[in-house]
């Protein structure tokens, strides 16, 4: 029997993501309390998903016409029952507050009054703001789950703050994911602007998943389009596991001009989900997958820190979520969110992680001022021609 190209494309991700687990319904049903030593993750919920008519699933993967805010709070199981880098998914649900991640309180939040009396409220002495975009293939449950482990995990000093945008959460609709990242581009726009205006917030630090990695950069590059430059307090943009085509990056960076943040990427060789959507894009390099390995002396001296996270052991079959499900390379990603420098290179990585537990990750980039995107030989220094010339003082046009 011969298969077709979506035929194969659904067999190469049944063999590669192996039988998914199913979650249980009304995951997002509130528990009466928590367990004793148990953790709380307190945070706001930004969606452009449609509303579900089940409330323990709060937000379907369809697009909504307006944006949401729900404050969400999720229990964590004490450290003694669980590893870093893991959910609890409970078997059932309700779930076990003492071993499973449980949510504890949904409470919409119906004006932006509210949402800043809310930040008031859960706002640390520094007054940073993390915003978290997840990837491709995510339900609302899954992003928000996901996201409490890591600010619990990374051990952030930063008031939680998702995005989450419409997917289906389905290997086979990559493509109305994709869409839906364009079309929810302007409301991360104006999130993170609002955010940026607010006298109340004193810095903000973008984490951005895979897909949610594009949704991220578009959203950055729009600001500075508009405002002819992206706010100061917008210091730092993590990019995991950055599902781009390197060609679009090198536009959206330019496009940024020369009041952009510092970026941070964390990459991998062995990324297969990365690998699949390069299959599907034409077969351009996507950022994290791409081999930054002959870039990175010259990509430092530039300002942009790469985490090759190649040999470090993933957790999951695609090797696309370690930065969140590694233990070593959690700590690194809470570092990164808290805006400490990586000075010194790979040798200081090793000493603040242990080179054996760090399985050989690479960091290339003392402080970040000035990111680049990953390029060939060929147009290096033609690219890196453009980039000063449109981070020239008084430069008004920007060249392909």
């Amino acid at each position: 029997m011969i298969l077709g190209s979506s035929n194969r494309l659904a067999l190469a991700l049944c063999l590669l993501l192996g039988a998914c687990a199913t979650q249980p319904s009304k995951i997002l049903d509130p528990v009466a309390a928590a367990a004793p030593g148990a953790s709380r993750v307190d945070m706001l919920v930004a969606t452009t998903r449609k509303p579900a008519s089940d409330p323990g699933e709060l937000f379907t993967g369809e697009r909504a016409t307006a944006i949401s805010l729900t404050n969400i709070v999720v229990s964590i199981p004490p450290d003694s029952n669980r590893k870093v880098g893991e959910i609890q998914w409970p078997s059932r649900s309700p779930g076990n507050p003492q071993t499973d991640f449980v949510t504890l309180q949904v409470k919409p939040v119906l004006s932006t009054n509210a949402a800043m009396d809310w930040y008031r409220r859960n706002r640390g002495p520094k007054r940073r703001l993390l915003v978290f975009v997840h990837g491709f293939n995510n339900t609302y449950s899954d992003a928000v789950y996901r996201f409490a482990q890591i600010s619990h995990d990374a051990g952030i000093d930063a008031t939680p703050v998702m995005f989450t945008w419409p997917s289906r959460a389905s290997v086979f609709d990559y493509v109305y994911d994709k869409e839906s990242t364009n079309y929810s581009r302007f409301a991360l726009e104006e999130m993170l602007r609002e955010a940026a205006k607010s006298p109340d917030v004193g810095e903000v630090t973008i984490l951005a998943h895979s897909m949610g990695s594009w949704l991220a950069t578009e959203a950055l590059r729009g600001i500075a389009l508009r405002d002819k430059g992206i706010s100061a307090k917008i210091r730092n943009v993590v990019l995991a596991s950055p599902d781009i085509d390197v060609d679009v990056f090198r536009r959206q960076i330019i496009e940024m001009g020369p009041k952009r943040p510092h970026f941070t990427i964390f990459s991998s060789r062995n990324d297969r989900a990365l690998a699949l959507s390069r299959w599907l894009s034409g077969d351009v390099e996507r950022v994290g997958a791409a081999d930054m390995r002959p870039y990175m002396a010259e990509l430092a001296t530039l300002g942009i820190s790469i985490i090759d996270t190649s040999d470090v052991k993933a957790g999951d079959p695609l090797a696309h979520n370690t930065f969140a499900d590694s233990p070593e390379m959690v700590r690194v990603l809470g570092q990164r969110l808290s805006g400490q420098s990586l000075a010194g290179g790979e040798a200081s990585l090793a000493d603040q992680v242990g080179m054996a537990a760090l399985g050989g990750a690479r960091v290339a980039g003392a402080a970040v001022t000035a990111p680049v995107a990953v390029l060939s030989r060929a147009n290096r220094s033609e690219f890196l021609q453009r980039i000063e010339a449109a981070s020239a003082p008084g430069r008004k046009t920007l060249d392909y």
